[in-house]
């Protein structure tokens, strides 16, 4: 664990490390196999993760390449199990995706013949939700991310970024407790990216989610997060838990001058060094 503890104000409304965990990762391991030319090909992903994420917090999640992210990400959605150890939300043992979980990924995965407001009410649809109820939440979530008068559009008219946000609001719209995320503006340019970060850390404060956020940016993983849980290389594990302690909202001062965020990147950026080092020296032919 890291030595720096969180003071409380950088994140108020958020458990405080005492609280009962909203989701626990028991050991929880991975391997893909898999056959190619006859050849069985075996990568272990995930080897031992063991964690406790607090209700209300929103966690980065960071790592070297190949390190496990995505398939944390998605045995927790309830999109794939794990081989070994279990997931559990306020105690119960994760087996499926459920109503409590909303995923947000990469590819913004919107249904091209749809309109915005069309792909916004889709989830709420599918759970048969009355249509003029559907409606109405979906404008509620178009509005949240500043989309309103865009509804009557389809994907192919918005840029990336505003079709980022229409992802977004079809997470939102059906409430999740949980919002697992998986490096959301990594298909964007860098400013369209800080601004939806800062939307990001606006809309947290305002529904106090829980979120999971993969990325491999490390300025945005302490941009966002209360803490960071930094995986080693894989397959991965944890390697270490940082706290940000840094103050909220962070969209109202000049964060990144901030004395605390250079010292919690710098030590983000050594942990992930070594395993860089480690990784390339053993992918050099001997």
């Amino acid at each position: 664990m890291s030595s720096r503890t969180n003071t409380g104000s950088e994140s108020a409304g958020v458990a405080s490390a005492d609280s009962e965990p909203k989701i626990r990762l028991d050991n929880i391991r991975k391997t893909f196999r898999w056959t190619r030319r006859g050849t069985q090909e075996v990568v272990p992903a995930l080897g031992g993760v063991d964690f406790a994420i607090r209700p209300n917090e929103f966690l980065s999640v960071i790592g070297p390449s190949g390190c496990g992210k995505t398939t944390l990400l998605r045995i927790i959605a309830g999109l794939s199990a794990p081989d070994a150890g279990t997931v559990s939300i306020d105690g119960r043992t994760v087996s499926a995706p459920g109503p409590e979980r909303a995923v947000v990924f990469q590819a913004f995965g919107l249904f091209p013949w749809k309109t915005v407001l069309d792909n916004v009410t889709f989830p709420l649809t599918v759970r048969k939700v009355p249509r003029a109820e559907a409606t109405a939440r979906a404008r509620e979530q178009l509005r949240r991310v500043g989309l309103e008068r865009f509804e009557t559009s389809h994907p192919h008219q918005l840029s990336g970024g505003m079709q980022q946000r229409v992802g977004l609001a079809r997470a939102l719209v059906t409430d999740p407790e949980i919002l697992l995320m998986d490096e959301p503006f990594g298909a964007i340019d860098a400013q369209t990216r800080e601004y939806m970060q800062e939307e990001l850390m606006r809309i947290w404060a305002e529904t106090r989610k829980t979120v999971v956020f993969i990325t491999h940016d490390l300025d945005e993983a302490v941009l966002l997060a209360d803490r960071i849980l930094v995986l080693s290389r894989g397959p991965g594990t944890v390697r270490r838990v940082v706290d940000v302690d840094l103050p909220r909202p962070r969209w109202e001062y000049d964060v990144r001058a901030h004395p605390t965020f250079a010292a919690v990147r710098a030590e983000i950026w050594q942990l992930l060094r070594d395993d860089l080092r480690v990784q390339t020296e053993e992918e050099v032919p001997r």
